[in-house]
């Protein structure tokens, strides 16, 4: 019995070194999954009803633009679909760390635009669902007013 009970401790040790080492436990694998098919599905296919289903109970917003909890999202969404079509985001890197879930996104408002770098935060309830949204936003300067070569991703 001891030989068993040795052998469960050195997998369970085991199983935890190597998420560890992953750098990723299952919940921010999943909250990172979560975000990433929140964001393709309202981002760039400006459907709130897909979108849906990412969502917690609360949705709070703290980008100043954009109004507050769910009905916002949707308005916004449904103000995207009319007036930016050309809108797309490809994310670029995507972070995980405990509930909160980080996107690093070049953002285009139509073909041949430079375009954005953008950093997104969103926060995860227990469920893996979204609740809480921040983003940054910065243009991405022509080459020549650059004081560096390194780009931004």
């Amino acid at each position: 019995m001891r030989s068993l009970t040795t052998i469960l401790a050195a997998a369970l040790l085991l199983a935890f070194a190597t998420a560890a080492i992953a750098g990723e436990t299952p919940q921010e694998k999943r909250n990172k999954e979560n975000v990433i098919a929140f964001y393709k599905k309202a981002i760039n296919d400006k459907d709130y009803a897909a979108a849906e289903k990412y969502i917690g109970a609360e949705y709070i917003q703290h980008n100043p633009m954009a109004a507050d909890g769910k009905e916002g999202l949707k308005n916004f969404l449904d103000y995207a679909k009319k007036n930016m079509a050309d809108f797309h985001a490809d994310i670029k890197q995507a972070f995980a760390d405990g509930n909160y879930v980080i996107l690093h996104v070049l953002a285009t408002r139509h073909p041949g635009d430079r375009g954005m770098a953008v950093m997104d935060i969103f926060r995860l309830d227990k469920h893996g669902k979204v609740v809480e949204h921040w983003d940054v936003a910065q243009d991405i300067p022509p080459p020549d007013k650059r004081a560096n070569d390194n780009g931004m991703f």
